[in-house]
Formats: structure tokens, sequence, C-alpha cells
């Protein structure tokens, strides 16, 4: 397969081992978000290529799970479209003097891609949102960093989710 179809950064070894369709959906989300960001691709071009040959697909031996490609679309297309309005609530959500411009690009497909869901897919609950954006966290980067994907996403979930998370006692 050609060089510009693989994905620019994939997961940790073992680190799918966990997901089921829609936790690799979100994996496949945040790499699409990953690669729109850094190499520019569009979105008719990102979708053209990980439902063709990712999300489910077996590439340079690997194979990759299975993913509900209308779960990956809206997550995709959702950030794409909410962009402007999902990085400032993002800033807010960080530590003062690190806006989400200076975040690592695979950070920032997390944080949005988490956000996007905390704020219009009412269908998941909260904290299954956090956890699962922890888990696609920890596929890319280290423990302190996901530590503060955490964090960032458990504040955003409290403004989107206040009454979820009362009721649950947090």
């Amino acid at each position: 397969m050609a060089e510009d179809k693989k994905p620019a950064r994939k997961p940790k070894k073992g680190a799918e081992r966990k997901a089921n369709r829609r936790g690799a959906a979100r994996l496949a989300a945040v790499q699409a978000l990953y690669q729109m960001d850094i190499a520019g691709a569009g979105i008719n071009d990102i979708f053209a290529e990980f439902e063709s040959h990712w999300l489910g697909g077996e590439v340079e031996g690997e194979k990759y799970l299975p993913a509900e490609a209308a779960f990956f679309r809206d997550i995709v297309s959702g950030v794409v479209r909410d962009q402007a309005n999902l990085d400032p609530l993002i800033d807010d959500a960080l530590s003062r003097g690190w806006p989400l411009k200076r975040i690592d690009a695979i950070l920032r497909a997390v944080l949005r891609a988490g956000a996007y869901e905390l704020e219009r897919r009412k269908d998941v609950p909260g904290r299954v949102v956090v956890s699962e954006y922890v888990d696609v966290a920890h596929a890319f980067v280290e423990t302190e960093e996901t530590g503060m994907v955490n964090a960032v996403l458990d504040q955003i979930a409290r403004r989107f989710r206040a009454d979820e998370f009362a009721r649950a006692g947090g």
C-alpha cells in the first residue's frame, strides 16, 4: 500500500484490545482528525480513505478493528462543523498558558472529539465518553498526558452534563 494511505500515527501495540465497534470508531475518528489537522486532508477524502482502508481492514499486516462507520462519520463531521465552538471551550478547560494550539496535534484531536461527543451525543453517558477518550489517548501518549485529557474532558462534561454528574454523586 502506498505510504500516503497510512494514518500519520498508529496506536501503541495492544491498545486496541478492549475496544468495541464504537471504541474503534472513536480511535479512527481521532486518527482522521489528526490527519486532517497535520496534512490538511479534506473530510471527503478522509471518509473515503478510512472507510475503504482502515475501518475493520488489514493494513501492513495489522488488523484494524471493525468500527461503527456512522458513528465515525458523526464524530469527524461534527468536530469539523463545530470546531470554531469546540476550541474555545477546550481552551477554557486547559491550564492558563497552555492554549489548545500549543497542545500536540494528536491530543487536540482527542480533546475535540471528546468535547464534541460530550456536547452533542447525549445518548452516550458522560463518564463513558471521558473514559473512552482517556483510553484513546493511552493508545498514543504517556500517562501524564492522559491525565490532562481526563481533567479537561471531565471539566467539559460537568458543563454539558451537570445533571448527569450530580445524579451520579460526582
